[in-house]
């Protein structure tokens, strides 16, 4: 048993250095796979093809066209100069005194509106750079900012929100986006308010030393001419139809889970429960409706540079989903390795209660994989059911299993090797020494609120 929970562990933390270093996990992902399926006796070939491939097609067929849309709609909101709208008077409204809180809005319109997470940190930096420029706030507090409102609420604890973290747990748990609001709300007051407290903190602590904004810095950007940007509110429109759209389909008489007869769906496409699409169902017709809206605020803009645009967001769907499901297909081919039922006894029955062992489940396995998604996906791979099953003979709703799920993905998945992180850094020219610290003190403060409300809920369930 020794041997088998080495092979585990060994995979794994093979799986994070070289993903840390660079290498492309959908390479490396399958090759410590296997190395952990060789290291434990297991049968190579079949735990390849059988089990590992086959998890990652079915992660891909149910989750691909929720990330080719929002890739699509972001770099359409993008082109059009929709987003920068959006952010540059979203930024100029709230002016210098209030600048973090400014950029921190911005992103989180964004994001809440379905933009991705990276075409918002494209978007609001120019007009972020700026109005820190003016106000003489350290640039360095710039990557937290926009961390604080594009990669933690509004990424997994609003309701409705349209990004994947908050879609993902509606597969497993027959809910739809808007699953237990009441305490994705909490979730989100508190993480707003303490964030907004420390960046406040930090601003006025460099204020007293005297620093200013800085100088020497890298890839400072080029300023932009406002008079080229489409108007905020015409700009707004496509977000507010993804919101609008995605609500009335999934919450309303209009709600496609009415569309079809349950028993042809069950018959025909293997259906049981329309519950589990409604979500994906909903979220495909919201974006492809906001897409459409974005293309028409100025066609003739992007027209020459649509077909780029298009296989720009094709290509990055691709890889971020083919990164996701190789982790998925990791995920699946370790749970049935014999050392699994001992690290699974510490690591998703760490309680009783399923919310409280949901919730150290999927954010350790966030912060294992650096990816919020890929340890909520790896994470409801191998225990949904379980959790499901539990919560069920205790009376527990899978709302709150999935609003948990969802919170607790965005808690230590910014460590220093998380993508998104990384990515941030590169777009604002600063380095981890520079700016990460404020990064993390969030990632600390948002894990802590997502715990904390976990064990409340769990004392009164």
């Amino acid at each position: 048993m020794f041997i088998d929970i080495v092979a585990i562990l060994l995979s794994l933390g093979l799986l994070i250095f070289l993903a840390y270093r660079g290498y492309p996990v959908i390479i490396i992902a399958p090759l410590v796979t296997l190395l952990a399926v060789v290291l434990s006796g297991g049968a190579l070939l079949p735990s390849y093809t059988e089990t590992y491939m086959t998890n990652a097609a079915n992660y891909i067929k149910t989750f691909f066209p929720i990330f080719l849309l929002g890739a699509v709609f972001g770099k359409i909101m993008d082109m059009t100069g929709a987003a920068a709208s959006i952010a540059h008077c979203i930024v100029r409204s709230f002016g210098q005194k209030r600048a973090i809180l400014a950029v921190v809005f911005a992103c989180a319109a964004l994001t809440y509106g379905g933009v991705s997470l990276f075409v918002v940190a494209f978007a609001v930096y120019p007009f972020a750079a700026a109005i820190f420029k003016e106000a003489a706030i350290p640039k360095r507090l710039i990557p937290a900012s926009i961390a604080l409102g594009a990669f933690t609420f509004t990424m997994d604890s609003m309701p409705g929100t349209p990004q994947i973290q908050n879609i993902i747990p509606t597969s497993y748990f027959g809910t739809d986006a808007y699953a237990a609001p009441l305490v994705g709300l909490t979730c989100t007051l508190l993480i707003l308010s303490i964030g907004m407290w420390w960046l406040e903190r930090q601003r006025k602590k460099a204020l007293a030393q005297g620093e200013g904004y800085g100088s020497h810095h890298k890839n400072e950007p080029e300023p932009i001419d406002e008079k080229t940007l489409p108007s905020f509110w015409l700009s707004i429109v496509p977000l507010l139809l993804v919101i609008i759209f995605n609500f009335i389909f999934s919450r309303t008489p209009l709600s496609v889970r009415n569309w079809y007869d349950p028993s042809m769906l069950e018959n025909t496409y293997g259906i049981g429960d329309v519950g589990t699409v409604v979500s994906n169902w909903s979220l495909i017709i919201a974006l492809t409706i906001g897409i459409l809206a974005a293309m028409l605020i100025n066609m003739k803009k992007i027209r020459l540079t649509l077909a780029q645009g298009l296989t720009t967001a094709a290509t990055g769907a691709l890889l971020a989903i083919f990164n996701t499901a190789s982790e998925v297909g990791f995920g699946n081919v370790v749970s049935k390795l014999p050392g699994f039922s001992a690290i699974s006894e510490w690591v998703f029955r760490a309680s009783d209660n399923p919310i409280l062992s949901e919730t150290i489940a999927v954010n350790v396995l966030a912060g294992i994989t650096g990816s919020a998604s890929g340890g909520l996906s790896i994470a409801l791979e191998l225990m949904g059911s379980y959790y499901l099953q539990v919560a069920d003979t205790m009376g527990i709703s899978p709302e709150l299993l999935h609003r948990f799920a969802s919170m607790a993905s965005g808690g230590m998945d910014t460590l220093p090797h998380n993508g998104a992180v990384i990515t941030l850094l590169a777009i604002t020219g600063l380095t981890h020494r520079q700016s990460y610290k404020d990064i993390f003190v969030l990632t600390i403060f948002k894990t802590a609120i997502v715990f904390l409300l976990a064990i409340t809920v769990s004392l009164f369930i």
